[in-house]
């Protein structure tokens, strides 16, 4: 059984954030030190990074659920919550994500190239972050945001620049042993090679790579045989090399025949393929019969456009030759590449009249119900405490602020409708008054704290007292009735 994986699919989940802290400074001869709650941490990532000792998915397919660890809760004091640690997954050169519709999300290609699978959630604020001129004491906190769940596809596209393409058994994995210092199984018997062969050729100057597909045969490209698993892994190579068989004991077949029917497998498989420049390999001539037939069926080979080249793995003629012809091409793929430019930061600003949210009518069960979606007015819902009245009001002046009630209002929402904020599937449902109160007004505006505003026991003392003794100075002019 093979230990090659190229394709699995992963389920991430990133950290949550953690929880802000509602507290209040508590310290002798100092009964309303006003609040000090820390934030919460942040939820870590999740990153996928290309990592050249890794070759295959295989730890992927054994466990394809992978979390990262959530931010801390803050603490009073105003000690902030320890961000969550990012969860950083190595995965081979050549590795594209996709999500489960098949759309391509990121290609890593390049050691260090990185991409956040999924990205962790924010930590909510403390009371001592809510706290201003208007909202002195806040009795409530945000709650930190949930991390994203992601499920995401990663296949595997081997990076190198020569692919050798043929049927099982034409001597690929031979081809390979001798031009590098690869090292693959080789036998001879159908579908010997179970997962791609990589080797690295020195050609003069040039230094390239050099793949074989496995199991090519009629039908590949729907997906009999191995064909279709391994395929995509030549669609980034610069040349194809076509290895034929010209000692093949099967009378039904012959090199020319072979060469048809791969070229229409790669012309069914899509890809870019059929554009790639082809050199093609007659293999086997130490054998007497291949030489024969090598040299019969190369004019008709030339004829059709192809270089040809005789070979033999085994006896390893014509080798140097094969090598630098692939290092000539793959140095004029490599000079006609266009030159990777830095990475441009476009900032592209919102329009000054984007309110940021939307507000649908909707009907759900028979009755009228108002969708509201947004970044900010979701994530506010996902930050509110709902077992505290003062949050919710809180929420509720963040939403008036940001134009929701008066949108509600233009859509024909009337009191006691049904609002929804979020998704269909993750929503929060309530009926909408218009200018929503909290039940937290015994405490005047919302994070107001009279208490702060009323004076302290002994400075209060000391106000009475001098007063009382400026109305005796008042009374009785310069004479001091305190002074003995």
């Amino acid at each position: 059984m093979t230990t090659f994986v190229d394709r699995v699919e992963l389920h991430v989940a990133a950290g949550n954030g953690g929880h802000g802290c509602a507290s209040v400074h508590r310290e002798k001869f100092k009964p309303l030190g006003g609040p000090d709650g820390g934030n919460g941490g942040r939820g870590g990532d999740v990153i996928l990074t290309v990592d050249q000792s890794v070759t295959t998915l295989l730890d992927y397919h054994h466990s394809p659920h992978r979390k990262a660890t959530n931010g801390k809760p803050g603490e009073g004091g105003n000690r902030s919550g320890k961000d969550g640690q990012d969860l950083v997954l190595p995965v081979p050169d050549g590795t594209v994500v996709l999500d489960k519709a098949g759309n391509v999300l990121a290609d890593l290609v390049g050691h260090g190239t990185s991409y956040v699978a999924a990205q962790g959630g924010r930590g909510g604020l403390g009371n001592a972050a809510l706290a201003s001129a208007r909202r002195k004491a806040p009795g409530f906190a945000l709650l930190g945001e949930p991390g994203d769940l992601q499920d995401v596809v990663l296949e595997l596209k081997t990076v190198a620049d020569v692919a050798l393409v043929g049927y099982p058994s034409a001597g690929k994995s031979s081809l390979i042993s001798v031009l590098s210092a690869a090292k693959p199984k080789i036998a001879d018997y159908p579908f010997t090679t179970l997962v791609p062969n990589l080797g690295v050729v020195t050609a003069g100057s040039t230094v390239y790579t050099i793949a074989d597909v496995p199991g090519l045969i009629p039908g590949a490209s729907q997906g009999k045989g191995l064909g279709l698993e391994f395929l995509r892994h030549v669609e980034r190579c610069s040349v194809l090399v076509h290895v034929l068989d010209t000692a093949t004991l099967e009378s039904e077949r012959d090199p020319v025949s072979d060469l048809d029917v791969i070229e229409e497998e790669l012309k069914q498989y899509g890809g870019g393929l059929d554009r790639r420049p082809r050199i093609v390999v007659l293999n086997k001539v130490d054998v007497p019969d291949g030489k024969d037939l090598a040299e019969m069926v190369r004019p008709d080979l030339e004829a059709r456009g192809y270089r040809v080249f005789e070979v033999s793995a085994v006896a390893h003629l014509g080798l140097r030759e094969l090598s630098f012809a692939l290092a000539e091409i793959v140095a004029k793929a490599r000079a006609a590449k266009p030159k990777e430019e830095a990475t441009r930061i476009v900032i592209r600003p919102k329009a000054v009249d984007d309110a940021g949210f939307t507000v649908s009518r909707e009907e759900f069960g028979g009755e009228l119900l108002f969708r509201v979606r947004g970044e900010k007015p979701e994530r506010w819902v996902r930050q509110t405490d709902f077992n505290n009245d003062e949050a919710v009001g809180y929420l509720a002046d963040r939403l008036n602020r940001l134009g929701v009630e008066e949108e509600l209002m233009k859509a024909g929402a009337r009191s006691g409708d049904g609002v929804a904020i979020g998704p269909e599937e993750n929503a929060v449902v309530f009926d909408w008054e218009p200018s929503m109160t909290a039940g937290a007004e015994m405490l005047g505006r919302r994070g107001e704290d009279h208490r702060f505003e009323a004076p302290r026991p002994a400075a209060q003392r000391r106000r009475d007292r001098d007063a009382e003794r400026d109305e005796a100075m008042r009374e009785y002019g310069d004479f001091d009735p305190f002074a003995e």
